[in-house]
């Protein structure tokens, strides 16, 4: 019996040891390091090739491939480097921001000590924690004043600190997205010069294809259902379209009424 129940107790412990391991890794693969630069790219990448590709679409009601090649080009190298300076002064600004708010914030404590004290009963108070209950960690909080101003940015302002170290890196890669996602639909005018109707339907088929994968990709990254992915899919190819029809309207119709 005292066997057995060792036996027991070695298997409890194998299978807790187990169970914890096999949590470790579910946590960290539901948790990336590098969830921005995978949203810089995803939101690069959809630009550049919804963007370029409507414009391809409506210049080449005019007939000519070589001026779909020039303007295509000339779009997809002025949006990448916007879309990559924006990328890269967007997380300047917001860690600018976010200096601004802790100082304003640091001087509340120091300056107003009671209200801002008050201000974290009311935020323990919004989960249903006591004035009681929370006082222990109040004064806690009211011991560190580096640790308090950084519970009123956690809590009260909801801002996380930000990081500019990678600021450039978020800047390259929205830009090299957006520059590859927007060339994607422009290859064809590269391979049929002469028929640019032939390119224009060649190109919608390829950024259909590639607006659906994209799609339904970009919907499982962030972790939705197939089911779901497959909406946003579809959803993602009606704005392609969408965009082009509506280039492609303006860009004829305007041609129409200056050759009239």
């Amino acid at each position: 019996m005292a066997g057995s129940t060792s036996l027991s107790k070695q298997q409890s412990q194998a299978t807790d040891m187990t169970c914890e391991k096999t949590s470790q890794a579910s946590h960290s693969e539901h948790h990336t390091r590098h969830g921005e630069l995978v949203r810089d790219s995803i939101i690069g990448f959809a630009d550049g090739l919804t963007v370029p590709f409507a414009l391809t679409a409506g210049l080449s009601s005019l007939g000519s491939s070589m001026l779909v090649i020039l303007a295509g080009l000339a779009e997809l190298f002025a949006g990448s480097i916007s879309m990559g300076l924006g990328a890269y002064l967007a997380a300047v600004t917001e860690k600018k921001h976010y200096e601004v708010e802790e100082q304003r914030e640091r001087r509340e404590v120091t300056e107003c000590p009671k209200a801002e004290e008050d201000e974290i009963y009311e935020i323990f108070e919004q989960y249903g924690i006591a004035r009681e209950e929370a006082r222990g960690v109040v004064d806690g909080l009211k011991a560190n004043e580096d640790m308090w101003v950084r519970f009123m940015m956690d809590f009260e302002l909801k801002l996380e600190k930000p990081s500019t170290k990678m600021a450039w890196i978020e800047g390259l890669v929205m830009g090299v997205s957006y520059f590859v996602g927007g060339l994607l639909p422009m290859i064809p005018y590269f391979a049929f010069r002469d028929r640019v109707d032939h390119a224009l339907f060649t190109s919608i088929g390829i950024t259909a294809v590639i607006l659906i994968g994209f799609g339904y990709v970009k919907a499982l990254i962030t972790g939705c259902k197939h089911k779901d992915a497959a909406w946003s899919a579809v959803q993602t190819l009606v704005i392609g379209v969408v965009a082009a029809g509506v280039s492609y309207g303006i860009v004829r119709g305007v041609n129409s009424a200056h050759m009239g």
